[in-house]
């Protein structure tokens, strides 16, 4: 549906922008002509001025090309603003609890992985590459139809083990490194038993660091590990994960309740749409069985949550 709205966004920005043009560097200047010729013709049979109700009518553009040129600064305003620099997107499930709720909307920043066309999505102008921490809005990579948002874990070359719910880290070796780095644990501080919103079961939050980065995530300590059901990848074992070059290894902070990538795999990085920033708006949809409200009606205003994303 993004994919379809860009294209529309896209082409009426275009067909705005051509009346827009046309008018500004010819329909008014023609209009004006008109004007003059019908000042001569009046003066012709002994009229000094045309009347100013006249002369409206004249300089007045049709319809189509006056809708045309009001609305194009608005489209190209939203289309520049929507397809390099931010963009808003729902929150549609709860897979990154306790971080994003469902019924959170979010604001994207498009421009800090580089630029790209809004259409093919070709990136034409580098900016910046994700980094551990960075919560990411990417198009699934079996659908690329499909938006999906998850926390990045692991970069390219990196290895991730996430073993009996804990995960570690192992960094790409450098030239300039005396040693190559071994893997590291992310250090998870128990916080407490969640019981926010879509409280589910019996769920501990912790804090976990990465690079000094601080976000919180979930785990149901009810639920057992699903290694068996891991990505398949030569040469590794079950829970580790060797990153592609141009990839990324994704996880969602809701670690026993995400599609993510331990089961499908890696992002690459033309999947990639932006970093969310900020939830501006937040709504709760929670009701009982019995309320005659359609399920797509809020039932409250979260303004607690609005604000930077960590």
């Amino acid at each position: 549906m993004a994919v379809y709205f860009s294209i529309i966004l896209v082409a009426i920005t275009v067909l705005t922008g051509i009346v827009w043009f046309a008018d500004k560097f010819y329909l008014a200047q023609q209009r004006k002509l008109k004007v003059v010729e019908a000042q001569t013709a009046a003066k012709a049979q002994g009229v000094i001025d045309l009347p100013a109700e006249t002369i409206a009518t004249l300089m007045e553009p049709s319809p189509l090309v006056d809708t045309s040129v009001q609305i194009f600064p608005v489209i190209a305003f939203v289309l520049i603003l929507r397809s390099f620099l931010y963009e808003p997107f729902q929150i549609p499930s709860g897979s990154m609890m306790p971080t994003l709720l469902d019924g959170d909307f979010i604001l994207v920043n498009k421009f800090n992985y580089g630029l790209k066309d809004p259409v093919a999505r070709n990136k034409f102008f580098d900016v910046g590459l994700p980094k551990r921490g960075d919560a990411v809005v990417f198009k699934y990579p079996r659908d690329p139809r499909i938006d999906y948002i998850k926390r990045v874990i692991g970069l390219p070359g990196e290895r991730i083990i996430y073993r009996n719910k804990s995960l570690y880290i192992k960094e790409v070796c450098k030239e300039s490194d005396a040693k190559c780095p071994d893997f590291v644990q992310v250090a998870n501080s128990f916080t407490n038993k969640y019981q926010g919103p879509d409280a589910k079961g019996d769920m501990n939050q912790f804090e976990a660091v990465m690079l000094n980065k601080t976000h919180n995530i979930l785990n149901d300590q009810n639920t057992m590990p699903r290694t068996g059901h891991y990505f398949p990848q030569a040469g590794t074992a079950q829970d580790e994960f060797l990153v592609p070059a141009g990839h990324y290894f994704v996880m969602g902070d809701n670690r026993d309740n995400s599609l993510d990538g331990r089961f499908w795999g890696f992002v690459p990085e033309e999947n990639l749409v932006g970093q969310a920033v900020a939830i501006w708006m937040s709504f709760d949809f929670e009701r009982t069985d019995d309320s005659f409200l359609p399920h797509w009606i809020p039932t409250n205003v979260r303004f607690e949550r609005i604000g930077a994303i960590n």
